[in-house]
């Protein structure tokens, strides 16, 4: 039932009834060549009507320098979505609220890797986080709060 829930909101935010000028952005992921939980997180995108395009690098600082990703608020992946970048295992509906209401931000961020987010997914496992959307001058506020 989640999951349906999940997807009437991502399609209700997405504009899924609209025209192509509605289309979602492409998805464009960093991450280091041994890490399988970005993949599971890539398709977790897919799955919400994304197209992804995943890449491997060695080292992810110069990545996340570039987009603005403020220090201590890292994970194991980090992406570009639109003038936005998607730190770590941040739920899709998230990405989709984002860039429905283009806030002036640098992007949204979920530090670390908490067990029961997309891509991090372990049985009944689950911890509550938050989504913090980083403002252009670095700061954060919580932006959703996930305790399912």
């Amino acid at each position: 039932m989640r999951k349906l829930q999940f997807l009437i909101f991502a399609m209700l935010l997405s504009g899924c009834a609209g025209g192509a000028d509605d289309a979602l952005p492409a998805v464009v992921v960093y991450k280091t060549p041994a890490c399988g939980c970005c993949l599971a997180w890539a398709d977790h995108m897919r799955a919400a009507g994304f197209e992804v395009e995943v890449h491997d690098v060695d080292d992810l600082g110069p990545i996340k320098g570039e987009m603005g990703v403020p220090p201590g608020h890292g994970s194991c992946h980090t992406a570009r979505v639109g003038d936005y970048f998607v730190e770590g295992h941040v739920p899709a509906g998230d990405v989709t609220r984002l860039l429905a209401e283009k806030p002036r931000a640098r992007g949204l961020a979920v530090p670390g890797m908490p067990l029961g987010s997309p891509g991090m997914q372990q049985g009944e496992a689950r911890q509550p986080y938050d989504v913090l959307l980083v403002a252009k001058d670095g700061s954060t506020t919580v932006f959703a709060h996930h305790d399912e």
